[in-house]
């Protein structure tokens, strides 16, 4: 995972910790007031949202002590790799993109962050500049070729 990732996961935890969860524990004590707690809608969804509350908070702690963080900034090379900000440029339309590949808790697409173990990536892994490779989307087969590949 790159750092900001890991950072990102941090951020998360101390938002639960310190806003969601006191604000949960208030909305069941609130709940509670208003007596028989088998018809109290609102109890039974404050409950629901503790407990997913508590989910998360495992699983990213869970994450978070298990991650390996890579300082992206110190590697370099050729070939594309994890943590490489790679543009592509599909052969079929010449539309350009730029990813960066990153760990799978942390990929966004819409933010340009490519999970390593996406089609896409795994496609690239080991690639140059200028060399040409097909990947499986979605939407079928598809041929890219790497423009430039840059570790930020």
């Amino acid at each position: 995972m790159t750092a900001a990732g890991h950072q990102r996961l941090n951020e998360e935890l101390r938002h639960l910790k310190q806003v969601e969860r006191p604000a949960v524990i208030k909305a069941i004590a609130e709940a509670r007031e208003h007596g028989d707690l088998s018809e109290n809608a609102e109890y039974h969804a404050a409950r629901e949202r503790q407990s997913f509350i508590e989910g998360r908070v495992q699983e990213l702690e869970d994450k978070i002590s298990r991650a390996e963080v890579i300082d992206v900034t110190k590697l370099s090379g050729d070939a594309v790799k994890f943590g490489a900000t790679v543009t592509l440029v599909d052969e079929d339309t010449d539309e350009e993109t730029t990813y960066q590949l990153v760990g799978q808790d942390e990929s966004d697409i819409k933010n340009g962050l490519l999970s390593i173990q996406s089609p896409l990536a795994r496609a690239m892994i080991g690639k140059s500049v200028g060399d040409s490779f097909e990947a499986t989307t979605p939407n079928g087969s598809k041929s890219y070729e790497i423009l430039t590949i840059a570790f930020r």
